[in-house]
């Protein structure tokens, strides 16, 4: 749906008396009477649930508005983050205690905006809000769940798990409520959950209207479709896995329940290799450096190596990047014995025997092509912002990669990975300031 922005009537002043006139001042009281003191944050994950607290805990309404049917974004998915190694539920779970401790936050999951209208101090949003089916309260439906038969692939694991029709992606998923996917549902299914007086298969969509202020667009990012990478296997290699699957491999939570193993038979790999900037630093696919790739492969390094000390693993970079602090770490699995460092690009990766995966890369330093095979190769496939190649829910102007490059004369506020590639902690800080520039903004019109 097309949006526009509308225009602020101008005002007409008297040159005798220097004050607006009757008709004109009538406009602007109605007009100022429809102002808005709340803030929109488009975007539930750290960012703008940064974001949305800082705001109201300076004493503002806040609208989150999340597609997902749960908080949390991209952190939630991961098994560790820096800059301290911790799990996502350490905090995230701080963040969704705040969110439930102030009135002034209202979150909506399952959400998008779809209309778009007004001038700065003054939007009318509407989101249209997909049916969870479930009751508003948490019911534990973990039984009838296992009982269903019909799965799909899960898009929280990245298909490395099914998942059921009635289903909550994590132990520590906020709100903490099922949602019933009826798309995935048996015959035998929908049987089973007919008449649960705690689940309405026939629930609509609905839509609502909020009045806002100002925005705030943290709408994060996206890992980059590996389907696109030809020469690395377009993701049909069995045993080539991306940087965000190896996250879930990582997870208790996930889907091998935290052990590094194989997708094809579940063994333990005795040699993996990393391919650094995958589709990152390409004309042909993301131009620019993603940041975090290289500190999320040594991440991944010790993740391995915690497991299983003896598993051998080689990296295979063009620059690595360890920015400020994060040089420490660079260090620490450069130290490692069991991991090998080859700068040189990777030119091909193809299917071998007996589920192994071949590289084919050229060593840069020693001017040698190098041809092996190994048990599991992880790609490090670049952070590609969420909006880009999708219709934007606000009138954004966004540069060609899809960033957020503009929209503060309007009173709309990129933070997070809307805006650039960045990991958790500057996430939250731009959400922070996000915040501030918004307030300001609905203070000071």
């Amino acid at each position: 749906m097309p949006v526009r922005f509308g225009r602020m009537r101008p005002l007409l002043f008297s040159a005798a008396r220097g004050v607006v006139t009757s008709s004109a001042a009538m406009q602007q009281r109605r007009r100022i009477s429809r102002m808005s003191n709340a803030i929109l944050v488009v975007g539930g994950g750290f960012a703008g649930l940064t974001a949305a607290i800082e705001a109201a805990e300076l004493g503002h309404d806040v609208y989150i508005v999340e597609k997902s049917p749960w908080l949390g974004g991209r952190v939630a998915q991961l098994n560790k983050y820096f800059p301290k190694l911790c799990p996502p539920s350490c905090g995230l779970e701080i963040q969704f205690q705040r969110i439930r401790k102030n009135p002034r936050v209202k979150f909506f999951t399952q959400a998008e905006v779809v209309g778009f209208s007004g001038v700065k101090g003054d939007y009318t949003v509407k989101v249209r809000i997909e049916p969870r089916r479930t009751a508003p309260h948490n019911v534990d439906f973990s039984l009838l769940a296992s009982s269903l038969d019909g799965e799909s692939p899960s898009e929280f694991d990245f298909g490395l798990s099914k998942r059921k029709a009635l289903y909550k992606a994590m132990p520590f998923a906020f709100p903490s409520r099922y949602t019933l996917d009826t798309q995935t549902l048996s015959k035998a299914d929908t049987a089973r959950v007919a008449g649960n007086q705690f689940l309405d298969v026939a629930e609509a969509p609905r839509e609502i209207e909020l009045g806002v202020g100002a925005v705030v667009i943290a709408t994060g990012w996206k890992p980059y479709d590996v389907t696109r990478l030809s020469n690395l296997g377009a993701g049909n290699v069995k045993n080539c896995i991306s940087n965000m699957q190896m996250e879930r491999l990582a997870s208790p939570c996930g889907p091998t329940g935290g052990r590094i193993t194989r997708p094809t038979d579940g063994r333990r790999p005795h040699h993996v290799a990393f391919v650094q900037c995958a589709g990152s630093r390409d004309q042909n696919h993301l131009n620019y450096c993603s940041y975090i790739c290289c500190m999320a492969t040594l991440k991944q390094c010790q993740y391995i190596a915690e497991q299983s000390p003896d598993t051998q693993i080689t990296v295979y970079y063009i620059d690595m990047r360890a920015p400020g602090r994060y040089v420490k770490v660079l260090e620490k699995v450069k130290a490692m014995p069991n991991v090998h460092f080859v700068k040189g690009k990777v030119a091909d990766v193809v299917q071998a025997a007996g589920d192994k995966v071949r590289l084919t890369a050229e060593d840069a330093v020693s001017g040698e092509k190098l041809t092996l095979d190994y048990d599991l190769v992880v790609l490090a496939t670049g952070m590609q912002p969420s909006l880009a190649g999708e219709d934007a829910p606000l009138p954004l102007p966004l540069d060609e990669e899809g960033f957020v490059a503009g929209g503060e004369e309007a009173g709309i506020f990129a933070a997070g990975c809307a805006r650039m590639p960045l990991d958790v902690m500057r996430s939250a800080q731009s959400g922070t300031a996000a915040a501030l520039k918004a307030v300001q903004t609905v203070k000071g019109r």
